[in-house]
């Protein structure tokens, strides 16, 4: 027996006009839904959820939801809508130690005139940290990032308190813009902050400068841009949807999205002063767009 199959292609399309308007409302749906999904998860949070996890990272214990009007309402507001707080984004020297810029000299990251809630005080809705246990702090779009009890419990005031910010009085006087008031006017909130205090800037600026991480913080939760430059600015993640106790350390998820970049600064600016190779994590954000938008203009020449 023989069997006979036909495959569609874009020739045979090209002859059966039929075809293509039968495609077309089907290739608009996927674009537009491919837009949607990037929306929500690029969008400004209002509410985030609290939840405290058993041993083994996966059974819930507790829960609660709160949005930021009641975080204003009944919790310690950090913050007074005045002080700019800043993060510091990679110094791109040769030189190890200056990458360091222990006198906090370049690449400020205005946070803008933020208010927010400690996470500290979030983490306590559910009974809180003990000593060994780790916070997660995580985007809509699965970036996340994770801090020892200490380093919420007992900040040093050059590092201050790890806050979720959820107003903005004033715009950032340089680099990324932050939208100004609460959510979605503030539209990079809700976003992590630290509140760090001016002991260590000589400009009397309050800024969580890379030295500063490096005195502060384990040396695994260190950011470092490309795996090579530190940076504070990675861990000032945007549009914070979820604060996740993980009692003894978090050992991974297989509930979290891949890590995006969408929600994270971009650490480069201002740009160094030599070409920079562009970042893994941004190509694989590019290629799908690319990838669409070459399929449409191959069907369209396809149906000439």
């Amino acid at each position: 027996m023989t069997m006979i199959s036909k495959a569609c292609s874009f020739p045979d399309l090209a002859r059966h006009p039929g075809h293509r308007t039968r495609l077309l409302p089907f290739l608009v749906a996927v674009i537009l839904f491919c837009g949607f999904v990037n929306a929500a998860y690029a969008a400004p949070t209002t509410v985030v959820r609290v939840v405290k996890y058993a041993s083994d990272g996966i059974t819930v214990l507790n829960e609660t939801i709160v949005d930021y009007s009641w975080m204003e309402a009944n919790l310690p507001v950090q913050g007074d809508g005045t002080i700019h707080y800043y993060h510091q984004g990679p110094v791109f020297v040769g030189d190890k130690e200056g990458q360091w810029d222990a006198h906090e000299t370049t690449n400020f990251k205005d946070m803008g005139a933020v208010k927010g809630t400690a996470v500290m005080d979030l983490a306590d809705l559910l009974g809180g940290m003990a000593p060994g246990d780790e916070v997660m702090v995580k985007s809509g779009d699965g970036y996340h990032v994770e801090f020892p009890y200490d380093n919420i419990y007992h900040p040093d005031p050059r590092q201050g308190a790890i806050t979720v910010c959820w107003f903005n009085s004033e715009e950032s006087s340089v680099g990324e813009r932050q939208g100004t008031g609460y959510p979605p006017d503030y539209h990079v909130g809700m976003r992590l902050v630290f509140f760090a205090d001016n002991s260590t800037n000589r400009e009397g600026k309050h800024v969580f400068g890379n030295q500063d991480m490096r005195e502060v913080m384990p040396a695994e939760t260190i950011h470092l841009f490309e795996n090579l430059y530190p940076s504070t600015s990675g861990y000032t993640v945007k549009w914070v949807d979820e604060i996740r106790i993980y009692p003894g350390g978090y050992d991974g998820s297989a509930d979290l999205l891949p890590k995006s970049y969408q929600s994270k600064m971009d650490e480069t600016y201002p740009a160094p002063l030599s070409p920079q190779p562009i970042p893994t994590a941004n190509l694989t954000a590019i290629l799908p767009v690319s990838s669409i938008l070459m399929f449409i203009v191959f069907f369209q020449r396809c149906m000439r």
